[in-house]
């Protein structure tokens, strides 16, 4: 088999691949995310921000790429601490990862979990702030506001192992 790599973009990368006799597959290389759930008292923090390639606003939790030289929960601290202003206080507690599109995406989630967050500066511009509870980011993803696939996933799979991080 052999492989080529088109580079598209810093961390970007189409790679073409092929196998069997005479078949190929496009995937994308990109880099893996990290993405933060924190919680003050029975709220969560969550982001609103425009997203281009939908033409909406979504909520969301704080996260980002997890740039080379950095690690998946010191990108989840920075990401937080970038968005929304708060830093986190103590060592997250990894919530689990999931490939969000396995068959065009060769990248990773990696999701974690705090309650230790203090309030330092201002979120990053262009971000909105909520504290919301359980029901309200339901009811955000039943209106398909609360819509990223990952973050949704990593709420429920936080809200299944609940009794592990109180």
């Amino acid at each position: 088999f052999y492989m080529k790599a088109k580079k598209l973009y810093t961390g970007i990368t189409l790679m073409e691949k092929k196998f069997k006799k005479n078949q190929t597959y496009f995937y994308l290389k990109t880099p893996n995310i990290s993405i933060i759930i924190a919680a003050i008292k029975k709220k969560f923090l969550v982001v609103s921000q425009k997203r281009i390639p939908i033409n909406k606003i979504t909520y969301e939790f704080p996260g980002g790429i997890i740039d080379k030289g950095s690690t998946p929960i010191g990108s989840a601290k920075a990401e937080l601490f970038e968005e929304t202003g708060y830093e986190c206080k103590n060592i997250p507690k990894k919530i689990g990862a999931i490939y969000p599109d396995p068959g065009r995406l060769d990248c990773k989630y990696i999701c974690y979990f705090t309650n230790k967050i203090k309030k330092i500066n201002l979120p990053e511009k262009g971000i909105r702030l909520h504290l919301l509870s359980k029901s309200q980011i339901i009811k955000l993803i039943d209106k398909k506001k609360f819509s990223h696939a990952c973050h949704v996933y990593a709420f429920f799979l936080y809200l299944s192992k609940i009794d592990k991080f109180n």
